[in-house]
C-alpha cells in the first residue's frame, strides 16, 4: 500500500513539474535583482573592487518556435550603482558605477514545461561612471564617463508558477574593457559576472 501511495505521489509531482501549456509565450518581460561578486584585477599594484547590487530589466520576443526549442531576441539592461575600489595606489579611482545594455539572443529549451533552462549570448554598450574623488580623497583627474563595448553570455532557468508568471534564476558574464581606475598598468578586458533572480511576465 505504501509503495502504491509513493508511486502516486511521485507521478503527481512529476505531472506538476512538467505540466505543459499550449505554446511558448510570444513576449517576455522580466525584472531582476542580483549581485556582482568582489573582483581582483592585479597584485602589482594591488587593485580590488567590492561586491555590488545589480538591477536588471529584460524584454524578449520569440521569433522561432520548434516546440521543444524556441529562440528569443532580447534586450537586456543591467545597472550597478556602486562598486568600491581598494588599491595600494592612493591615486586610484575611489569607486565606479556601471550600466550594460546588450541586445542578444536566448535559446530556451522545453519552453512550455514547468522548468525551462536556457542559454544566451549578446553584445552592446557598457558605460562606466567613475567617482569624482580618488582613494586619497583628492579630485579624480579621469573623465567621469567612459563608454566601452561589451560582450555578454550566460545561462539560466525559468520556473513557471502560473500561466503568465515565472521565476527566473540567471548568471551572466559581461566582458568589457576596464573602467578608468586611474592606474596605467591595469587595462584590457574585465569579466563582470552577475547572478540575478527575476520575476518574469509572459504573454502572447
Amino acid at each position: 500500500m505504501k509503495a502504491k501511495l509513493t508511486l502516486i505521489l511521485v507521478s503527481a509531482f512529476a505531472a506538476i513539474c512538467f505540466a505543459q501549456e499550449d505554446a511558448a509565450h510570444l513576449n517576455e518581460l522580466s525584472f531582476g535583482l542580483g549581485g556582482l561578486p568582489a573582483l581582483s584585477r592585479s597584485d602589482t599594484p594591488r587593485l580590488d573592487t567590492g561586491s555590488g547590487v545589480a538591477f536588471q530589466v529584460n524584454y524578449g520576443r520569440r521569433f522561432l518556435n520548434r516546440h521543444k526549442v524556441v529562440l528569443y531576441g532580447e534586450i537586456n539592461a543591467l545597472a550597478n550603482p556602486l562598486r568600491d575600489v581598494s588599491s595600494s595606489i592612493p591615486t586610484a579611482t575611489h569607486d565606479f558605477a556601471s550600466l550594460y545594455i546588450t541586445p542578444g539572443i536566448r535559446v530556451k529549451f522545453l519552453p512550455t514545461w514547468r522548468i525551462s533552462p536556457y542559454a544566451l549570448v549578446g553584445g552592446g554598450y557598457a558605460d562606466y561612471e567613475q567617482s569624482t574623488t580618488r582613494i586619497d580623497g583628492q579630485p579624480n583627474s579621469v573623465s567621469r564617463e567612459l563608454a566601452r563595448g561589451v560582450f555578454d553570455f550566460g545561462a539560466g532557468v525559468d520556473v513557471h508558477v502560473w500561466r503568465f508568471l515565472a521565476l527566473r534564476g540567471e548568471a551572466r558574464d559581461f566582458y568589457s574593457g576596464s573602467p578608468a581606475y586611474n592606474i596605467a598598468t591595469i587595462s584590457g578586458g574585465q569579466h563582470n559576472v552577475v547572478a540575478t533572480g527575476a520575476l518574469v511576465l509572459g504573454w502572447h
